[in-house]
């Protein structure tokens, strides 16, 4: 991946998406040190290469050739420079689903468009997916609860569906939290098993999948197949 990492999702613009039910996306500090952004996606190729517990400064230092002194002055340790990698990696990955979700006008396009970017950003950069979704877990609970943030983000998503639809057709909230859960799990299935291919190809499912219990078999499986072309 070399010093790439984690660059392959652009940032884009603030705002499409989610709509009104969204929990807002974390603020994140102007990285006004290119030092400092060095390092934070330096520890996300280490994470993404090496593991969370393999990690260390020296492997950051190694990859961003930079020097020792450089890491402390922004961070005390690995674990405070990971969870800072981790925000600045989701931040700017919700920006660029949010940039290519913003030119559809329905829910299912917004799906659809965000769903693409997402996918095909792990396709370009699988590292960076198992530095955000799989090694959270080794890191610990301070980790944990900034993935459970952008879970909740996006079942709040898949959730404003219920907005395009009659109120006596719309499924149980829960049914976000099952759509939301489940396509995390096959992508962190993917990820963990050290697959580096194959995630465009999880769109038609993920469409079907969402779009069910909202619209309905014949919107689903309409979803799925403009998917595949």
């Amino acid at each position: 991946m070399g010093k790439q990492a984690a660059t392959k999702v652009r940032a884009g613009a603030k705002g499409a998406g989610a709509g009104d039910r969204s929990t807002p996306a974390p603020t994140l500090r102007l990285v006004v040190s290119p030092k400092r952004q060095q390092i934070l996606e330096g520890m996300l190729e280490v994470v993404g290469d090496y593991g969370y517990e393999a990690a260390s400064v020296q492997k950051v230092l190694d990859i961003t050739d930079l020097y020792r002194q450089a890491f402390y002055d922004s961070f005390k340790d690995v674990e405070s420079c990971y969870l800072a990698a981790l925000d600045f990696g989701v931040g700017r990955t919700e920006a660029a689903v949010k940039a290519a979700a913003a030119a559809e006008e329905s829910w299912r396009g917004k799906l659809r468009a965000g769903l693409t970017t997402l996918l095909e950003a792990l396709e370009a950069n699988p590292g960076l997916g198992r530095a955000l979704i799989v090694e959270v877990h080794a890191a610990g609970p301070k980790a944990l609860k900034r993935r459970s943030a952008a879970m909740k983000r996006v079942t709040d998503f898949i959730d404003s569906a219920r907005d395009e639809v009659d109120t006596d057709e719309a499924p149980p909230g829960i049914a976000a939290e099952g759509i939301a859960a489940g396509m995390h799990s096959l992508v962190h299935a993917k990820l963990a098993a050290g697959d580096v291919e194959g995630f465009r190809e999880l769109l038609p499912d993920f469409m079907y999948f969402a779009v069910l219990p909202y619209f309905g078999p014949e919107a689903a499986a309409k979803e799925m197949q403009a998917a595949k072309a």
